[in-house]
């Protein structure tokens, strides 16, 4: 049976997916290095619960202090330890369509530990090409390239029909975690760590809250 996705160290999914959020908030401030911050005030600029903010802190860094809060360098610092931002893991992409060449090139990501060092596809007419010096590989290559460089996250892009094909070739590979943004279901043994972007859902869900507050408005 397959898994949604790995949660590390006994943080669940959904403070997981917050931790980001306050370590870019903390990174965009313009604080002195011993300067100190609050659960309280990070809740208030975010818009969110004081108390989840403070159980989410608490979770991955014993530096707060009362009526004082977190020395903010320090907080940065336990937020990118436990998010292992500070260790660079390359990844793959297969399927260099739109999508999969926006995401080879974005540099955004080594800010968060992630360097997509190449993407992958079976159009030949594409193949050899690059985007911002990044290559773009037949699909063939794919195997000997993710063994020789020992990589271990991949990205997929591909169509629905082609994802769970893909998504098999990169655990026998040695992938370990999959980001798949094929609008479909995938089956992975339970050691594969596998995170799905449902954008159509996504965008379905704001669609919806949007008609709710207009709707409150009127």
């Amino acid at each position: 049976m397959g898994r949604e996705s790995v949660e590390p160290k006994g943080v669940s999914q959904a403070v997981l997916g917050r931790l980001p959020v306050y370590l870019s908030y903390l990174k965009s401030q313009p604080l002195h290095f011993d300067a100190s911050i609050s659960a309280t005030t990070i809740a208030s600029a975010l818009n969110m619960g004081e108390v989840q903010v403070r159980k989410d802190l608490a979770a991955v860094s014993g530096g707060g202090k009362p009526k004082v809060g977190y020395a903010a360098s320090e907080l940065i610092n336990d937020l990118e330890d436990f998010l292992g931002y500070r260790n660079s893991e390359d990844a793959v992409v297969v399927g260099a369509g739109k999508l999969g060449l926006a995401l080879l090139g974005y540099n955004g990501f080594i800010e968060y530990g992630f360097n997509i060092v190449a993407a992958f596809d079976a159009n030949e007419s594409i193949v050899s090409k690059s985007s911002d010096e990044k290559p773009i590989f037949h699909i063939s290559k794919f195997d000997d390239l993710c063994r020789r460089m020992r990589i271990r996250i991949g990205i997929i892009t591909v169509p629905a029909a082609a994802a769970q094909s893909v998504c098999d070739m990169m655990i026998n590979s040695g992938i370990l975690a999959i980001m798949n943004f094929a609008p479909t279901h995938l089956r992975v043994p339970e050691n594969i760590a596998l995170n799905n972007q449902n954008i159509a859902a996504d965008l379905a869900i704001l669609r919806k809250r949007l008609t709710e507050k207009i709707s409150g408005e009127k």
